[in-house]
């Protein structure tokens, strides 16, 4: 785990007491030098998501994460939910789609 993933990861850790917390660099499925931290894929399961709409979900990490999303981190794709809503999705977190841009489509 390299420093940029290691810093969100113990952020997001200590802020919502997870139930589950998966934290994915994908940056190696995008157009950047290898070894990049730049894109990342956070699947989050907290009671402390519990009556909050998905858009204020997204705020509370993202004001927590907004040194890593100012600095080095171009991409975060959130999937968050209650362990209600976890326990309901069989299937899991969405997968993320391939990269288009940048050499990748060429």
């Amino acid at each position: 785990m390299g420093p940029v993933e290691q810093s969100i990861y113990d952020s997001v850790a200590g802020r919502f007491e997870p139930e589950l917390l998966e934290l994915t660099n994908e940056s190696h499925m995008h157009s950047v030098p290898p070894g990049s931290e730049s894109h990342f894929k956070l699947v989050l399961v907290t009671d402390q998501f519990e009556g909050l709409r998905l858009v204020q979900r997204h705020q509370l990490i993202y004001r927590l994460l907004a040194d890593q999303l100012a600095g080095p981190v171009h991409a975060l794709a959130l999937h968050t939910y209650t362990a209600a809503e976890w326990s309901e999705t069989a299937a899991g977190a969405p997968k993320s789609p391939s990269c288009l841009g940048g050499s990748k489509s060429n």
